[in-house]
């Protein structure tokens, strides 16, 4: 737990010494920047520190604005850019990090983190100070310690599971309220993994399918002379590839909906010594700890809200809660309770974990830097190797619990058989390796169909370690796969692509049915034509397909329209939405959705690419502007609630009548395992995040249409690639 008192004086504005910029120019020395004709830094250094300077380094040349909002927000000093907006966003983030326990961290790292850890802080650095017109928002200077606070490289982390309000209201002394559950959007991301005994040239294969926010990620190669080659998506900030490949074994991550973050109530009293919480038959003191949040004024000038947090030995408190979880028996009476925050908190192993495996040379050799560190809680992993050994793996910082228990919602804090109890070991896991079947994949489902019928059996597992289920991404890779062979590099690309939607043959023959019980009169007639446009529909998205607008307006529509609870996951909400919505609200919502399209575009035949759009016109982070009336492009994939492999999360925007994406597809890669590496891929828009840049939407025509280009992997294949080879600082 990390959550003390931070310095009054945290920007650090002080000139560089001169020995900093000897040493800053000394590693600069050390490193080979390489950009290809995409944009994209290939790096190299004679160690791997000098690799993650040089990596570092070159995403800040490419959108040093993101890696800063990131670090704010894994620091807690969001506020100090945005005002007391952020306030609440900031505490919960220091409920776990401190400046001086993350300093005690660092201490505690192993030699070689800590030079990765200085190597990073120093490329910043001196990118800022090489780079005078560059003006941070609010860090002007970076500290190795400060890695250790963004150690993860998903979109969104355990922590996001606090409820900024609940939490608000705790702190500030505001009445209590229902607690409010978000839902949780896992829109996804795929991995298939293809071994060699169904491939047509003997090599493993692996889809890298990451969905994103856009622009979430850089695309880099970051090599040494220490064994260090990796190449793909490092999440902005980070020094590792995050989901990529090295000449011998690739990872894809997906998010899981394993339950790895957990809520106690506890029975609290108020003496005068602070509080106490009831934990069996003691009474123990409630840890307290300030924090001191400082804020941008609206003039500029700087506030500052200070708190006093509190801490049982499961976690922080993070609301209170009217609720009988905490009541002691035989009488479950309702009564106020605090309620304790549990989460992962291992910033140094899981550093680690992250950097390590994108060193790993085959299956046993990434097990085994899982299985020194068990620092991975929210990720499954889909993994091939040159070898031919492919697997899924699921998260490997699982805390073993008693089953009796429903860890969903708050558990009783005050009973001991509720605590954690050490971690699973990886043998304990519902994972697979290197399956008969010859293929693996996850699309964010549950792991019980990883490997079709050589997938683990849930009957041997909690149930904690899903909660999420199947979803139609799944049914439809299992689809793909099933009795699947002679697959290559251009065939593993195509099924990135496939444009089948096995929710929409769900759920479009019973709005067919509904149709077909009406009785003849003018509802009927009218809409007799756009039934018809669906009846003859072969459910697979097209740019030109009118079909799918019809679907994608009415399939959104009716998802709200069921009013599922916020605790539902998604995948459960989608899987019962034929089943559970009425004859008479299938066919209401589709009469609406057919004038939502005569509104917005003046007529119901609106193909899909003119509704469905990439527009990248700003670098803003949050909120980028979109217009119908500036260039954008048509995008033929669709949202990936309905059983798209390839997603796109879109809608319109403010002022819009078209649909704009910001979320889906992101990195997108094929690789294919051999003697060397062959890979191809593409990242949404393009790899700078300056407008003036040639690469800030030269790759958007290719991302739109599925057309992977060459990854140049090795160095002969950057002949005739390059734009520039220099040395930092240049």
């Amino acid at each position: 737990m990390r959550a003390f008192l931070l310095p009054a004086l945290l920007v650090l504005t002080a000139a560089a010494t001169p020995a900093e910029l000897d040493r800053w120019k000394s590693e600069a020395a050390r490193v080979t920047i390489t950009r290809d004709d995409w944009g994209i830094a290939h790096v190299r250094g004679r160690s791997d520190a000098d690799a993650v300077f040089g990596m570092i380094y070159a995403q800040a040349e490419d959108d040093f604005p993101r890696i800063e909002a990131n670090y704010l927000t894994s620091l807690g000093r969001t506020a100090e850019a945005e005002g007391e907006k952020a306030i609440w966003q900031d505490l919960r983030a220091r409920l776990y990090v401190s400046e001086s326990e993350l300093k005690a961290d660092y201490a505690r790292s192993p030699l070689e983190m800590r030079r990765l850890m200085d190597a990073w802080a120093d490329g910043l650095n001196y990118f800022l100070a090489t780079h005078p017109n560059v003006r941070p928002r609010v860090l002007t200077r970076f500290e190795p310690w400060m890695a250790l606070s963004f150690t993860e490289g998903s979109i969104g982390g355990d922590i996001e599971r606090v409820n900024l309000k609940q939490l608000e209201a705790f702190y500030t002394g505001k009445a209590i309220t229902a607690a409010l559950p978000e839902r949780v959007e896992r829109q996804g991301s795929n991995g298939i993994a293809i071994a060699p005994k169904i491939t047509a040239n003997g090599g493993s294969l692996l889809l890298i399918n990451p969905h994103t926010s856009w622009y979430f990620r850089s695309e880099q190669q970051v090599t040494s002379d220490e064994g260090l080659n990796a190449y793909g998506a490092a999440t902005w900030g980070q020094f590792f590839i995050y989901q990529g490949f090295n000449p011998h074994a690739g990872w894809m991550h997906t998010s899981s909906g394993i339950d790895v973050v957990d809520e106690f109530a506890v029975e609290v009293q108020l003496p005068e010594l602070g509080p106490r919480y009831r934990y069996g038959s003691e009474w123990r003191v409630m840890d307290q700890r300030p924090v001191t949040i400082r804020y941008r004024k609206a003039d500029g000038s700087v506030g500052e809200r200070s708190f006093t947090t509190y801490f049982t030995h499961r976690g922080p408190i993070v609301r209170k809660e009217l609720t009988s979880s905490c009541a002691p028996p035989p009488h479950k009476d309702l009564r106020i309770c605090w309620i304790a925050f549990a989460m992962m908190d291992k910033p140094v192993e899981a550093l680690q974990q992250s950097f390590l495996r994108t060193k790993a040379t085959d299956l046993t050799s990434f097990l085994g830097i899982a299985d020194r560190f068990k620092a991975n809680s929210s990720n499954n992993t889909i993994f091939a190797d040159a070898k031919g050994e492919i697997a899924y793996l699921h998260p490997q910082f699982v805390p073993c619990r008693d089953n009796r228990y429903d860890y969903t919602r708050p558990v009783d804090g005050s009973v001991p058989a509720t605590d954690w109890r050490g971690l699973h070991t990886l043998g304990e896991l519902p994972s697979v390796l290197s399956p008969p079947n010859g293929w693996v994949q996850n699309t964010n489902t549950w792991p019980y169909r990883a490997a079709g019928r050589y997938s683990a059996d849930p009957s041997r597992f909690p149930r904690y370690m899903d909660m999420d289920g199947e979803n139609f991404r799944g049914i439809h890779a299992l689809q793909i796969l099933e009795g699947s062979g002679d697959w290559t590099l251009d065939k593993l690309q195509a099924a990135a692509f496939d444009s089948y939607q096995p929710g929409f043959a769900a759920l479009i023959p019973p709005l067919l049915q509904a149709y077909d019980a009406l009785p003849k009169g003018p509802r009927k007639t009218s809409l007799s034509a756009p039934i018809s446009v669906l009846r003859s529909w072969d459910f697979r998205w097209r740019a030109d397909s009118v079909a799918q607008s019809l679907a994608m307006v009415w399939g959104l529509a009716l998802k709200d329209e069921l009013r599922a609870p916020a605790s539902e996951p998604s995948n459960k909400v989608l899987m019962r939405l034929a089943r559970d919505t009425s004859a008479e609200q299938k066919l209401r919502v589709f009469e609406q959705a057919i004038d939502r399209l005569k509104r917005d575009f003046g007529r119901w035949q609106v193909r899909w690419g003119e509704i469905n759009r990439f527009q990248r016109t700003s670098p803003a982070i949050d909120k980028p502007p979109f217009s119908d009336a500036a260039p954008s492009i048509p995008v033929p994939f669709a949202n990936g609630y309905f059983g798209s492999l390839a997603s796109i999360r879109s809608g319109p925007k403010a002022g819009t009548k078209r649909w704009y994406g910001d979320y889906g597809n992101s990195f997108v890669a094929v690789v294919e395992f051999g003697k060397r590496v062959r890979a191809r891929a593409v990242t949404s828009g393009g790899e700078s995040g300056n407008p003036a840049s040639p690469h800030f939407t030269d790759q958007a025509q290719r991302y739109a249409s599925g057309n992977l280009r060459e990854v140049y992997f090795y160095p002969d294949q950057l002949k005739g690639h390059t734009e520039r080879i220099y040395h930092p600082g240049d």
